[in-house]
């Protein structure tokens, strides 16, 4: 598995404006090993960082993209369901059973559920509001996502384990076809080696690591 290391900061440290701009960014590791293994797709440049203190998990995502593309026909899952986003897959383990999903778009909206193998999915659940922070920023590039997750939510769902969490990252961007119509295009850290686009399956999933050093324990 691929394995992503995140670096601690001092606790009580990171405002999250969106931007992901602070200066505490220049501490964590970049992550640009984005691709559309089912496309032949040069274009999937995406930036992913993540940080931790003693409180909790600090995720960014600049997405470089000139032609966003947010559909506004609801508010809700429907909507957020066909605009481009970043996504966020949680798991226990290898058996998915569960793992917990957040997909987020430019504006911020959060597409946040309950999964069970074989895509069985639970949009009644919610991640809890008092542990999730997000903020967004579109400009001439593209967008950026910047959010916190607490570490007491990740520990209450048993996501965390010896310092690791088993993690999918995602990002879908939509194309207009020449019959003007919306498809999207899957973009993944992991390639899961499937035949057709499927984030929902073990193989897509790689671990973020949390790095002790003098901040955090």
């Amino acid at each position: 598995m691929k394995t992503y290391h995140v670096n601690s900061i001092p606790t009580k440290q990171l405002i999250i404006t969106g931007k992901g701009a602070s200066h505490l960014w220049d501490d964590a590791n970049v992550l640009n090993d984005f691709s559309s293994p089912w496309e032949d797709l040069k274009d999937t440049k995406t930036t992913f960082r993540a940080l931790w203190d003693d409180d909790y998990l600090f995720f960014c995502f600049h997405v470089f993209d000139d032609a966003i593309h947010i559909d506004n026909t609801d508010t809700g899952f429907n909507s957020i369901n066909v605009s481009d986003r970043v996504e966020f897959f949680f798991r226990v383990n290898a058996s998915l059973n569960p793992y917990y999903c957040l997909e987020i778009d430019p504006t911020p909206r959060i597409m946040d559920f309950k999964a069970l193998p074989n895509k069985d999915f639970n949009f009644d659940w919610d991640w809890p509001k008092q542990d999730l922070v997000v903020n967004s920023n579109m400009n001439s590039k593209g967008f950026s996502v910047e959010g916190k997750i607490s570490l007491a939510s990740l520990k209450s769902l048993n996501l965390i384990h010896d310092l690791t969490i088993e993690t999918g990252i995602f990002r879908a961007t939509y194309y207009k076809t020449k019959e003007l119509t919306y498809k999207p295009t899957w973009i993944t850290w992991v390639d899961p080696k499937t035949d057709a686009p499927n984030f929902h399956t073990p193989s897509s999933f790689g671990t973020l690591k949390l790095e002790k050093n003098s901040f955090s324990i």
